[in-house]
């Protein structure tokens, strides 16, 4: 399925040609047309066993007999560019100094056969690792919508935050017998605060509590982490933060850095919300308003660790 379609002209001896490159799922062909005939293409898969980041070549004889040659491809993670040559000279560029190579491939010298290999071989290692973390991703939305649902069935939160428990001490068990990595990443951090969050129910008697949960605990861990940013460089939370950002290098000290700036501001959007909203409105926020807000903020935190 075709996505999107960058049109790159430009003109060679006085006649105008195109370079159609087009994106889709799964491939990304690259059609050099003139006068709206094509005179060549090339394609090439972006996932699967037959994924090939490399550049595409076209090729053209012009009426004086001249070769010419486009090389198209991607100049960056959003933007595609090209290259025209003329008996091997350099006669346009539709993005001066940039280099045209696969997004991460870019900065990293000559994009050669090696290099490119370099590249399936770390895909092939993302996939296996994001298949690792596969299972725990599923326990952490299954543990939240399992919270959301029983507070809407039964109008309590903390009858939904002694359920909650519940479930997770039965993961921890069911982890004892399966292979699968039911507990890892942030999976487990997750069992352990609705364990707080049933504990802050029974012992205060107050549902209240368990809505300031997420304000008091985000407070804590933010200060957790960022003592593991300062004193520990990051080795404990960065690292295991880490293993969801797959091909994607970052400093663990500034990742978890970052993370502790991003947990006191949930902390804090979640003690307005806790105090302006009603209890079935917060109960939305915190199940679909939350999640997503942290992950934009996520990608702010990424950009931050990924600079270092």
């Amino acid at each position: 399925m075709k996505l999107w379609t960058y049109r790159r002209n430009f003109t060679v001896n006085g006649q105008p040609f195109q370079v159609n490159i087009e994106t889709g799922l799964t491939h990304l062909r690259s059609v050099l047309l003139r006068d709206g005939q094509a005179l060549a293409q090339d394609g090439t898969a972006l996932s699967g066993t037959l994924a090939d980041h490399r550049n595409h070549r076209l090729q053209a004889v012009l009426p004086d007999g001249a070769l010419l040659e486009v090389e198209a491809g991607y100049a960056g993670w959003w933007t595609t560019a090209i290259a025209v040559r003329v008996d091997g000279v350099l006669v346009h560029e539709s993005h001066p100094g940039r280099t045209i190579a696969w997004p991460m491939l870019a900065g990293k010298g000559p994009v050669t056969p090696e290099a490119l290999q370099q590249l399936r071989e770390q895909e092939q290692r993302d996939r296996a690792q994001w298949l690792r973390n596969k299972p725990s991703l599923i326990v952490d939305i299954a543990l939240g919508l399992l919270f959301f649902i029983v507070s809407k069935a039964t109008g309590s939160l903390t009858t939904a935050a002694l359920v909650g428990a519940a479930a997770g001490l039965a993961v921890v068990v069911v982890q004892r017998f399966v292979k699968l990595d039911l507990l890892g990443g942030l999976a487990l951090f997750g069992v352990c605060t609705l364990l707080l969050s049933a504990g802050f129910s029974l012992y205060f008697e107050d549902e209240r509590m368990v809505q300031l949960k997420g304000s008091i605990l985000g407070t804590l861990v933010a200060a957790v982490i960022l003592l593991d940013a300062l004193l520990n460089r990051g080795r404990y939370f960065g690292a295991r933060l880490a293993r969801y950002m797959v091909g994607m290098p970052v400093d663990p000290q500034r990742l978890a850095l970052g993370l502790a700036v991003m947990g006191l501001c949930m902390a804090g959007l979640n003690l307005l919300a806790t105090q302006l909203l009603s209890k079935d409105h917060w109960l939305v926020y915190t199940t679909f308003v939350d999640a997503p807000l942290a992950l934009l903020l996520m990608l702010g935190v990424f950009r931050f660790a990924r600079s270092g």
